[in-house]
């Protein structure tokens, strides 16, 4: 069972053995979608399950076109933004005002932070400033895209993008600080 069309047919026959190859082949990298949508494991644990079964229960839908993988990645993005629609207790701010642009090319040692640690900041994020990160800069979503999903505005859509970024800037600038001290330190 080496083609994905093989597989997936033998997961709608209901054959075990393809279910647990499937889930097995796309687990760490959909783990890793939810990482970034959800606020801790836990809850990325709940959504990449959640997402596999509705992946499971939808594959006979599935027309092999495109991306398999793109097609489970979509399902576990709007796992998580369905998710974050039931839990969504706040408004979100509608404000104008542009936080500095500090690019992040500006500073060299931003590239020195492990992925895990970005992951982690992205994660501390405000849950509506990393729903719309993610959504804009992960899946390349419009702000229109985003407003339609989430119910907001595009200008709330992009204020909340300008201060989720100015966050993250600033958790990253005090990160590079720490790089610095402990340089000077362990020479």
């Amino acid at each position: 069972m080496e083609d994905i069309r093989e597989i997936i047919d033998a997961c709608i026959a209901g054959e075990y053995r393809a279910h647990e190859l499937l889930y097995r082949s796309l687990a760490p990298k959909m783990f890793g979608v939810c990482m970034r949508y959800a606020k801790d494991v836990p809850e990325a644990e709940d959504n990449l399950q959640d997402g596999f079964i509705t992946v499971f229960s939808k594959l006979k839908d599935y027309r092999h076109e495109g991306s398999f993988e793109g097609w489970v990645r979509r399902i576990m993005v709007n796992i998580s933004i369905n998710k974050f629609r039931g839990k969504q207790q706040f408004v979100f701010l509608n404000e104008t005002k542009e936080l500095n642009n500090v690019a992040a090319d500006e500073h060299e040692d931003f590239g020195k932070i492990p992925v895990e640690k970005l992951i982690g900041l992205i994660q501390e994020l405000p849950s509506q400033y990393r729903m719309v990160f993610n959504l804009y800069v992960m899946e390349g979503m419009s702000h229109k895209e985003i407003g339609d999903q989430l119910g907001i505005s595009e200008g709330t859509s992009k204020s909340n993008l300008s201060r989720a970024r100015g966050i993250l800037r600033s958790k990253l600038e005090k990160q590079i600080g720490t790089i610095r001290k402990s340089r000077r330190y362990s020479i």
